[in-house]
C-alpha cells in the first residue's frame, strides 16, 4: 500500500513494481495551500534581502517558494547573498532544477542534524527563513533560536487528508495486502484517522522512510518492520528489498 499524496505515489509505486511488487495506490494526504493563502511566504519573500540563511526542508517547499517567487515577478537573483540550506538528497536536486546549488546538505536528512551542521556557520544574529509544511515539527526552528539565531516560519504549503476509502480497511482485514508504506508522519497519522482505529495495520509490514515517520507510527502503537537507513524513496526501497530477501 502506498501512502503518498498523489501527485507524487508514482515515483515510489514505479520503483517496487520494478521490483515485482503489486502496489495499491491510496493516497492519505493532499498538498494544498497553506491556511493564509501564502500571506506569510509572500512577505518574507518581499524582505528576502533581509535573510542570512535559508533552509528548505522537503521538495514541496523548495517548489512552492519558487511559485511564490516567480508570481512576486522575481527571479533567483532576489536571494542575493542569502546561504541556502537543504534537508535531504530530494530537495537538493529540487534547488538545483531552480539553478540553486544549496550551500549545505546535511549528511542525516534530519532537522537535528541541519541546526547542528548549520550552527557553527551562523553569523551573529543570524536571520533565518524557513519555508516548510504547515504542521511541521518546531525541533529544527527552536534550536536555532536557542542559539540566537532569529528564526522566520513561514508556511509554504498544508497537508491535508485525502478523501476517505472505505475499501482499503476491507483490503486490509481481508490479507489482501502484505505491508503499508509511510514516508512521512502525515501518512501516519491520516492513514489511522482515516481507518478509525489501528487494528487493520495490526497483520501487515511497515515501512517508513526513515526515524521521526517511525517515532509517529510508535505513537499510534505500531512498531514499524522497516525503518530505511536513507531517508529517501531510494533508500525506502532498498531497505525494503533487503527485507523482504
Amino acid at each position: 500500500l502506498v501512502t503518498r499524496a498523489r501527485v507524487q505515489a508514482s515515483a515510489l509505486t514505479e520503483k517496487l513494481t520494478a521490483l515485482g511488487a503489486a502496489c495499491i495506490e491510496a493516497p492519505v494526504i493532499r498538498i494544498a495551500p497553506p491556511a493564509d493563502g501564502y500571506a506569510a511566504l509572500d512577505g518574507a519573500i518581499a524582505e528576502l534581502n533581509a535573510y542570512q540563511w535559508l533552509i528548505f526542508t522537503s521538495v514541496n517547499g523548495v517548489e512552492h517558494f519558487f511559485a511564490r517567487l516567480h508570481a512576486a515577478g522575481k527571479d533567483t537573483r532576489a536571494l542575493g547573498y542569502a546561504r541556502v540550506a537543504a534537508i535531504g538528497a530530494a530537495t537538493s536536486a529540487a534547488l538545483r532544477a531552480f539553478g540553486i546549488r544549496a550551500d549545505l546538505v546535511p549528511p542525516e536528512f534530519r532537522a537535528e542534524a541541519v541546526a547542528e551542521e548549520l550552527r557553527p556557520l551562523l553569523p551573529p544574529r543570524a536571520r533565518i527563513l524557513l519555508p516548510r509544511a504547515q504542521e511541521a515539527r518546531d525541533v529544527l526552528p527552536d534550536t536555532l533560536r536557542a542559539h540566537g539565531a532569529t528564526v522566520d516560519v513561514v508556511a509554504a504549503y498544508e497537508t491535508v487528508p485525502e478523501i476517505e476509502d472505505a475499501a482499503i480497511a476491507q483490503r486490509l482485514a481481508s490479507g489482501e495486502i502484505d505491508m503499508v508504506t509511510f514516508t512521512s508522519s502525515s501518512t501516519v497519522k491520516n492513514l489511522v484517522k482515516m481507518l478509525g482505529n489501528i487494528t487493520p495495520l495490526q497483520q501487515v509490514k511497515i515501512a517508513c522512510i526513515g526515524p521521526v515517520t517511525a517515532d509517529t507510527a510508535r505513537s499510534f502503537a505500531l512498531e514499524p518492520d522497516i525503518v530505511a537507513k536513507e531517508y529517501t524513496i531510494d533508500g525506502l526501497v532498498r531497505s525494503i528489498k533487503e527485507y523482504m530477501q
